[in-house]
């Protein structure tokens, strides 16, 4: 016990001291060299952050933050905020912009169309900037019973993989829960996404599993991320219940998660995507980051 509450001291320590070197750019060289030892990633999970969590900063100053923390990769970025990226040397480790929203998406042929245009466009601008990632989406069910979205997703995704194969790019469909967030989303479930990729049977179209989304709508994550590992090219975290911070107020225990995510040799990014509730957003990001880095 007397170890435990150590070591929570020290990494309670480490993070008050990194946020503060974080927020104030004037701070020693010699301090943050000392923070740095301190708060070495292992290199065994390629970490991210989404972009929209931590809107209340300009990207330029995201991006600085995660360099200061260690990591260098934002999830969700479109092509007009990439130059921004690459002056920063941070990579866009999931791209968005082709899709036209949650709501609408590649379960209605009504929006194929659109959808085949946008998403043609942005696998070319993706592979031109030296991304990989290209975040899509099914849409609602709108009454659609599970055998015409995935008929419909098929007729539809079948029709920009080629160029997305071709150009080594992956489309990746984000699993989301319907029970709190996203009522009424059609690929709600692990089970749904990996017949879809089954269907499709290529391997530049994958599943985005959001941890938090799926232990809110089926639980059991450790298995499912160990049964189906070749489908998930990308993870998201957050906290359950509330979407927030990862550590202990939620229920799930992030380090055994990200192990198991390690262990299935997974090299693409875990991206975390919960809200910060602490005054110190950047302290909260460092906690998740170090949670994870297993």
């Amino acid at each position: 016990m007397v170890n435990q509450t150590s070591r929570r001291n020290v990494l309670k320590n480490i993070l008050l001291g990194a946020s503060a070197i974080i927020a104030n750019p004037a701070s020693s060289f010699a301090s943050y060299n000392e923070i740095e030892k301190k708060f070495k990633l292992k290199g065994n999970i390629n970490h991210s952050v989404c972009r929209w969590t931590y809107s209340y900063l300009s990207l330029d100053e995201l991006c600085n933050a995660v360099k200061k923390i260690g990591f260098s990769a934002i999830d969700l970025i479109g092509p007009q905020e990439w130059p921004i990226l690459k002056s920063h040397d941070i990579y866009s480790s999931m791209c968005n912009g082709a899709e036209i929203s949650l709501t609408k998406g590649w379960n209605d042929k009504q929006y194929h169309s659109t959808l085949i245009k946008n998403y043609s466009e942005h696998i070319e601008l993706v592979a031109a900037a030296g991304y990989k990632n290209l975040i899509c989406f099914t849409g609602s069910r709108n009454g659609m019973d599970d055998e015409t979205g995935f008929k419909n997703c098929m007729e539809g995704l079948k029709q920009i993989l080629p160029l997305a194969e071709k150009k080594g790019v992956t489309i990746i469909m984000e699993l989301l829960n319907s029970k709190i967030n996203h009522k009424d989303y059609m690929c709600d479930r692990s089970k749904w996404g990996v017949e879809l990729c089954k269907r499709i049977s290529s391997e530049n179209f994958k599943l985005l599993y959001d941890i938090y989304h799926m232990q809110i709508d089926e639980g059991d994550v450790i298995r499912t991320i160990k049964d189906n590992q070749q489908y998930f090219g990308h993870y998201h975290t957050g906290g359950i219940p509330g979407r927030h911070e990862i550590n202990e107020t939620q229920e799930l225990y992030y380090p055994a998660v990200m192990r198991a995510i390690k262990e299935t040799g997974f090299k693409d990014y875990v991206a975390q995507e919960f809200v910060p509730t602490r005054e110190d957003k950047i302290a909260s990001l460092i906690e998740a980051i170090n949670i994870c880095d297993v």
